[in-house]
């Protein structure tokens, strides 16, 4: 197939590549000449996959006209509060025979919309059907590697999920199919407000039993957001929820849990953000999701108390302490 990946930060870059050693026509695209000369110039992403070599065949451009020309498939490898003005920039090509994409993990600040929603917003005349999210356990650091990897490709038309499936399967990169889109969707996005928590938890030093309470009790939240939007509860089940959950706040690789965990010594939010090259994503998600569980009458206390030790302030601590002391519940 044609494929466009746009976006060549580190996930980007490493599906590009996966993808060009599965025998696809690439091209790849970054926002940022200089990304693009370093790509076409080392053959490698020094800024965001150092030391990982990207295939002659693929096409690095910043001219998004030409990195979409002709494709069968576009990759949307941007952060997610950016996809929609990338997308925007697409609106007066004919996108009714191409397959979209979506590998960002997030809820759009604002509108709380998720990704497939919001490319709809901003491509009116893509068929929802040719819609698909590609989510689950998969650091780029790993992937790029060829260490074993099962991810999701979901899609409300079944088609669309299973051309995504055979586009991107390898000996190494497992994909599933599934047809709950929304599910997927905000199992891999608020995950990673989850993954800020437990964090904090290991910055804090608090220990493995809150982490385990933590990781417990974020899936239980997450799935009753994504089941009043719809969802399947047994999609948090699954790779999209408590398998991305898992890695996302246990991994080293994590960028979200690097943010908890220096909130967790003590540091502040700005300090830890102007450090970093690669965003986090959960810390704009924190945001849409504190908002949109609020939205659709869902309570979240982990969520909602993550979002007022990044926003209001609050000490971790004493967070914790509020979540300890709530009022009894039964588990379910």
């Amino acid at each position: 197939m044609h494929i466009a990946v746009l976006g060549a930060g580190s996930w980007g870059t490493t599906l590009a590549i996966l993808l060009a050693n599965n025998s696809h026509n690439i091209s790849l695209w970054s926002y940022r000449e200089s990304y693009t000369g370093d790509i076409r110039a080392l053959r490698q992403n020094p800024s965001f996959l150092p030391g990982v070599a990207i295939p002659e065949s693929i096409l690095a451009t910043s001219d998004l006209r030409e990195a979409v020309a002709d494709r069968e498939m576009i990759v949307g490898a941007v952060p997610s509060q950016y996809l929609r003005g990338v997308m925007a920039e697409l609106r007066e090509i004919d996108l009714r025979n191409v397959t979209v994409v979506n590998v960002a993990k997030g809820i759009e600040n604002g509108t709380l919309m998720t990704m497939s929603e919001m490319l709809r917003d901003a491509l009116p005349d893509l068929p929802l059907s040719n819609i698909a999210t590609l989510s689950g356990p998969s650091h780029a650091e790993e992937v790029s590697k060829g260490i074993p990897t099962t991810v999701v490709a979901a899609s409300l038309d079944p088609g669309t999920a299973q051309k995504v499936q055979t586009a991107f399967m390898t000996p190494h990169f497992r994909v599933y199919a599934s047809t709950d889109l929304r599910g997927v969707e905000i199992g891999g996005s608020l995950k990673n407000v989850i993954a800020i928590a437990a964090g904090i938890i290991d910055g804090a030093n608090l220990g493995d039993n809150t982490k385990a309470a933590v990781m417990t009790r974020g899936i239980a939240e997450i799935a009753r957001v994504g089941v009043a939007m719809g969802a399947h509860i047994r999609t948090f089940s699954g790779l999209s929820g408590i398998g991305d959950l898992m890695v996302t706040c246990m991994s080293r690789h994590s960028r979200n849990r690097h943010v908890g965990v220096e909130i967790g010594k003590g540091r502040k939010l700005p300090d830890i953000l102007s450090e970093m090259v690669m965003i986090a994503e959960g810390v704009a998600t924190t945001q849409s999701a504190y908002y949109l569980s609020q939205k659709v009458g869902v309570e979240t206390p982990i969520i909602a108390e993550v979002h007022r030790i990044l926003f209001e302030g609050k000490d971790p601590l004493a967070a914790c302490h509020d979540l300890m002391t709530r009022d009894p519940k039964g588990e379910v």
